[in-house]
């Protein structure tokens, strides 16, 4: 796969702009490009795959910061793949500040399974492992299975990056936990598949483009929004109730601090609903019970990996 230098300057000399649809895989002539974060392999690439197809450009970026960044360039990408929340670990609030103070757009959703994998180099038994590579978080969702081992656990930054490393070192006694698309890029053995503890284990991750490039989606069922009252008594109650009555469904209703006040609260919601008018009218009814309200994005429920 090109190198992001080579995958931003041709996106500089081309105008892809992101199908908005889940099911949409992408013509050879018409690579779409996105910004994640983390490593190729690592699951933001699977995700973007899954959304748009095996032929998606990513652009690896260290920080979700940098994936609002790059996204937000037309010149550089045509959008971002970031997680979101997970549905053991929850939500990633820092995320949904940088998705507030940007000028990106929901258009669509992905759930994942997050499967972890040992990887190992061709060859390489389960008797010649003597270390295993992988993020903490990767390490601890396997531990049931790694405690049935005398192994030496190294965390490292990403679990892609491990795989990576021991693709590159060729390396004889060490395994890596990570996912099948790297050992698919890395040229690596799945010798042990689904070593993850808790099954059902979901990472969310929204879709983003520049609000200038983003484009109606067609049969969109559920939107996000952000709001926040005035605090008074009973403010937040009279808000949920114009939601209920409108016979939208609150999928998800995720507090967090306003910056810069004094113990003042925003609200994330989630709201999916059968028909568009549907949706503005009930935003309609809570503009007025609201200081101030701000639609990220109306798409399509994502469906789950």
């Amino acid at each position: 796969m090109s190198n992001t230098k080579e995958i931003v300057q041709e996106k500089e000399n081309s105008s892809t702009t992101i199908a908005a649809d889940t099911s949409a895989a992408v013509p050879e002539d018409q690579q779409v490009v996105v910004a994640i974060q983390g490593y190729e392999g690592s699951f933001h690439q699977a995700a973007a795959n899954h959304f748009f197809g095996k032929n998606t450009a990513v652009i690896c970026c260290a920080t979700f910061g940098d994936v609002v960044k790059i996204a937000s360039s037309k010149k550089q990408s045509d959008g971002a793949v970031m997680a979101i929340e997970n549905s053991i670990a929850g939500s990633i609030l820092p995320n949904y500040n940088l998705l507030r103070k940007s000028k990106l757009k929901i258009v669509g959703e992905i759930y994942l399974e997050v499967r972890q994998n040992l990887l190992v180099c061709p060859g390489v038994q389960l008797a010649d492992i003597k270390e295993v590579h992988s993020h903490p978080m990767a390490l601890q969702q396997c531990l049931e299975f790694l405690d049935r081992h005398n192994w030496k656990l190294v965390e490292t930054e990403d679990t892609a990056l491990s795989a990576k490393h021991i693709h590159q070192h060729k390396s004889k006694h060490v395994a890596a936990i990570a996912s099948t698309l790297a050992a698919e890029l890395y040229n690596l053995d799945v010798l042990a598949p689904d070593i993850h503890t808790l099954t059902h284990n979901y990472t969310r991750f929204l879709v983003l483009q520049h609000e200038d490039l983003a484009e109606v989606v067609e049969n969109a069922n559920k939107a996000s929004v952000i709001f926040h009252t005035d605090h008074s008594q009973g403010s937040l109650a009279k808000v949920l109730t114009k939601i209920a009555e409108g016979n939208i469904n609150l999928s998800k209703l995720q507090s967090a601090p306003l910056p810069g006040s004094d113990f003042k609260y925003a609200f994330y919601a989630d709201m999916e609903f059968d028909s568009l008018h549907q949706f503005y009218q009930v935003i309609k009814e809570m503009k007025l019970l609201t200081e101030d309200l701000k639609i990220f994005g109306v798409y399509k429920k994502g469906a789950h990996h």
